[in-house]
Parts: structure tokens; C-alpha cells; sequence
């Protein structure tokens, strides 16, 4: 069960086609799991296609900003239906990676972290798309992020001072958050995050580290 979500503002980007493709893929892999936010996405597209067909000179005021997100908050999950057309497709992340993330080309990067950089499946676009792998019961150094990261949690569980972070999981970051994840249960956990910036590290030692992380 998923407890961590993207925010209403971050839903609403996606369901207008705002987000560049690493960022939609995330919302998307978290859709695919999370019926509470496909549930605000419907409604949000529902809402949009409305809001489309309205005359062009009817703006859109502050009360209606709040209404809608309102409305958002107070619409029912809708889960039946969904999960049987779910079994029949090819999620997009098996599209993207195939079906065993285990057989992946990891590279090494610190200790107990494996790392798999993505960028070039998304061409023309400004983030770095990171595979991060975790090994079970491992520590990634303390770092802090020079840019946002948004990660999507697509294997296993880590925990860090925010709480655990569950399989399909949503997480952002900015350069206030300085954590050192740590991977739990029996299994490895991978990761797969967007970042605007490399991140930094922030150990006595690891830091030294810095100038060649790219």
C-alpha cells in the first residue's frame, strides 16, 4: 500500500501535460499502483475537458482554483474496474527496462549503492534519470541535493528520518533535505529518481568525493 503521493499542484502539472517525460513516467509508474491518486487524475481530466469546452472569455478566479481543488480532495477512490485492464498491459516501466530489474548493467558507485544512469532513453531533456539499487540492509552516504529529485521507489523499501518509503512510493527532494537512506527488509531496494542537479555528499569522508559525481 502506497503512503507517500504527489501533491495535488504536482498531479494537476501532470494531468495538463506540463511535466517533461522522466517526471511524467514517475507520476505514471505511481498511478499504475496508487488508486486514491488515479481517482484525483480522473477528476482533474474530467475537470479539464469542462473547463475546455467553456466559453474562452470566462476566466478562472480564485474561488474556482480552490473549488476545484476542493472537489479533488473530496472525490471517492475508484479501484474495481481498473485492476483487471492493468493485468493485460505492459506497465511503462517494463516497456522502458524489461522485467527484471536484477539483470540491469549496475555499475558500482559507493559502498552498498549500485547506480544506472537512464538520460539518453529520454532525449531532449534537461534532467538526469538515475536507476539507484540499494543492497538489502545497506546504508547510501549522508548527502543533500543540489537541485529538486523526485524518486519513485520501484523495488523493496528504504527508511531515512522522514519514515519508510514503500514499493511505488513517491518522494520529493530539495537542497533543505539532507538524509542517508537505508535500505529495509530482505530485498534490494531500487529506486529510479529525476534530479535537476547531482547530488552532494555530506559525510566527513564522502565529501571529498563531490567533484567527480556528475
Amino acid at each position: 500500500m502506497t503512503r507517500h503521493h504527489p501533491d495535488t499542484l504536482t498531479l494537476m502539472e501532470y494531468s495538463a501535460g506540463n511535466l517533461s517525460e522522466p517526471h511524467a513516467l514517475c507520476i505514471r509508474l505511481h498511478l499504475d499502483q496508487c488508486p486514491h491518486c488515479r481517482s484525483r487524475v480522473d477528476t482533474l481530466d474530467s475537470l479539464g475537458a469542462v473547463m475546455m469546452e467553456s466559453q474562452p472569455q470566462v476566466g478562472v478566479s480564485s474561488d474556482m482554483f480552490d473549488s476545484i481543488l476542493s472537489r479533488i480532495d473530496s472525490e471517492p477512490d475508484m479501484t474495481e474496474k481498473y485492476i483487471d485492464a492493468q493485468a493485460k498491459r505492459l506497465s511503462p516501466l517494463q516497456k522502458l527496462l524489461g522485467d527484471n530489474l536484477d539483470d540491469l548493467p549496475w555499475k558500482r558507485q559507493l559502498g552498498d549503492v549500485s547506480v544506472l544512469d537512464i538520460s539518453e532513453r529520454f532525449p531532449g531533456q534537461n534532467e538526469q534519470v538515475v536507476l539507484q539499487k540499494l543492497a538489502a540492509g545497506g546504508k547510501a552516504p549522508a548527502h543533500t541535493h543540489r537541485g529538486d529529485e523526485t524518486t519513485i521507489v520501484l523495488q523493496g523499501a528504504f527508511a531515512d528520518q522522514k519514515g519508510v518509503f514503500n514499493q511505488w512510493d513517491f518522494v520529493v527532494l530539495n537542497q533543505e533535505d539532507e538524509h542517508k537512506p537505508v535500505a529495509v527488509g530482505c530485498e534490494d531496494c531500487i529506486t529510479l529518481s529525476v534530479l535537476s542537479a547531482p547530488v552532494k555528499l555530506t559525510g566527513t569522508f564522502t565529501r571529498l568525493l563531490n567533484p567527480f559525481i556528475r
